[in-house]
């Protein structure tokens, strides 16, 4: 069982406000914790595709096509889609044909991304994860930035934990959320909340996600609006006991149905990165 608590302002909030399934506590500001040792970064400051040392591409599931009707083709090492540029990572998708002559393992789609991941890369157990990224506007464009266990393939077995998610029919709003066994979407009993702006697209925030061994915290500028505790050492409860490693991509899928659910003129979208960085305890068992 988990404990779930949002941060909700208990004011008028013209900047932002928290809601989330849960009820409230005190809003507490986050930093890097206290003792807390960086361990592994990218500042993206080389142009060019993206340091094959620390990324790599998910490309599995192109030809089958990819999970909850999503509709976009992620090529590899492609710049159009993913490529340093002025000291940003940029995610690019494209409205544009993915024809089997250029793409041996298309599966007939008709946008192109990116979904960059340090799988076989780099994976942590516990720490405090900062991500400053800017997002595209535009219906159809759901940019993520996630985790996902390294040593498990049998979702939800192994946990997942969402730093931020934005629906693009959503434009004032941030998610994160967490999936386990026992409470997950395909349940429709995932843990969430929401994070509300007057703009969540076009302009930088940065995402923190701080993990330890009994509770995960996510933060949009040092404010806390997700947390949920461990109550239970069912693994089917909380899986998070080992170590994950880090995804960020944009999708595109029609949420709202009819014809205007993907819009033409939001492309191409682009998601850009200014870094990633990801700290320690050094002293944590």
């Amino acid at each position: 069982m988990l404990r779930i608590f949002s941060l909700i302002s208990l004011l008028a909030c013209p900047q932002s406000c928290f809601t989330a399934h849960a009820h409230t506590s005190v809003q507490v500001p986050t930093s890097v914790p206290e003792g807390y040792k960086l361990v592994w970064w990218d500042e993206f400051e080389t142009d060019g595709i993206p340091d094959p040392k620390r990324w790599d591409y998910d490309t599995y599931w192109n030809a089958q096509g990819w999970f909850n009707e999503e509709q976009q083709y992620y090529s590899a090492r492609r710049a159009k889609n993913a490529r340093i540029e002025n000291g940003h990572l940029i995610i690019e998708a494209h409205h544009e044909p993915v024809p089997a002559r250029m793409f041996p393992d298309t599966g007939g789609q008709r946008y192109t991304s990116a979904r960059l991941y340090t799988r076989e890369k780099a994976a942590w157990l516990r720490g405090y994860i900062e991500i400053r990224a800017k997002l595209p506007c535009g219906v159809g464009l759901w940019p993520a930035i996630w985790t996902m266990p390294a040593d498990d393939d049998d979702w939800p077995k192994g946990g997942e934990i969402d730093i931020m998610e934005f629906y693009g029919h959503k434009p004032r709003q941030f998610e994160a959320t967490v999936h386990t066994v026992n409470q997950n979407h395909s349940l429709g009993n995932n843990i969430a909340a929401a994070y509300r702006t007057d703009s969540a697209c076009d302009r930088f925030y940065t995402h923190g996600l701080h993990w330890t061994e009994d509770i995960i915290r996510i933060s949009i500028d040092g404010e806390i609006y997700f947390s949920v505790e461990r109550e239970s050492d069912d693994p089917d409860d909380w899986p998070f006991t080992q170590p994950h490693y880090l995804i960020m991509n944009m999708a595109v899928r029609n949420w709202i149905g009819g014809e205007n659910g993907i819009d033409p003129d939001a492309f191409p979208a682009r998601m850009e990165v200014d870094y990633v960085r990801v700290y320690q305890n050094p002293d944590a068992s």
